[in-house]
């Protein structure tokens, strides 16, 4: 991200980001070479992420939902940006251009995470804590994408001026891949809560003074 180091001290706004998305845009290179290129969610990208969404399975969509999975929902994702609470990245294949990855933010907390997390013991604030979730393609999963993103996800939550990062909707119980992704970036498990389904969920916060060593 473009001089992180002399803007580590900016508190960065979703207007901000909008109108300068190159103050978050990196590009990364994963274990195979390949190089991917994180950057903001812009108002040109309705039609690639319409693809992306849509060519997600049945299984990805039960653990990522969305309203929809089409050029309407692209557009309306794309609409938000700026004007809600909501920051969301693109993580591109530099070679192609094609979205293969979505790390969404929210900047405001549900009465729900915060009843919740207040009976486990943790006080939620808006000015500390922000909500993430990461949907990746099906055919970039289980190749160290989300490890490979998550300490820029870490700097992007810091420069938003939070402190702790809790999972978006939380993870489901019956998602062992997941978890265990979450547990080895330093995700502690909060409480349990039942989803309108029946299905268990699980609360999982980062506290970013605590991030474990990758190396």
């Amino acid at each position: 991200m473009r001089d992180a180091g002399r803007e580590a001290a900016e508190v960065l706004t979703l207007t901000g980001i909008a109108a300068d998305p190159l103050c978050l845009t990196c590009r990364v290179r994963a274990r195979d070479g390949t190089e991917f290129v994180l950057r903001p969610l812009t108002h040109g990208d309705a039609e690639n992420l319409a693809g992306f969404l849509a060519a997600l399975s049945s299984a990805s969509r039960r653990f990522s939902t969305f309203d929809g999975y089409d050029l309407a929902t692209a557009r309306e994702l794309c609409d938000a940006i700026a004007r809600y609470d909501k920051l969301r990245l693109v993580l591109e294949d530099a070679a192609s251009g094609r979205i293969v990855g979505l790390p969404e933010f929210s900047l405001a907390l549900t009465p729900a995470d915060v009843a919740r997390y207040r009976e486990a013991g943790v006080r939620l604030t808006g000015t500390t804590d922000c909500r993430f979730g990461l949907t990746l393609a099906d055919d970039f999963q289980d190749r160290g994408l989300g490890t490979l993103v998550l300490p820029l996800v870490e700097e992007v939550a810091r420069r938003l001026g939070r402190t702790r990062i809790i999972l978006w909707g939380g993870v489901r119980a019956d998602n062992p891949r997941a978890i265990r992704y979450y547990e080895k970036n330093g995700f502690r498990t909060v409480g349990a809560f039942a989803e309108a389904d029946g299905s268990l969920s699980l609360d999982m916060m980062l506290d970013l003074d605590r991030v474990p060593d990758r190396r």
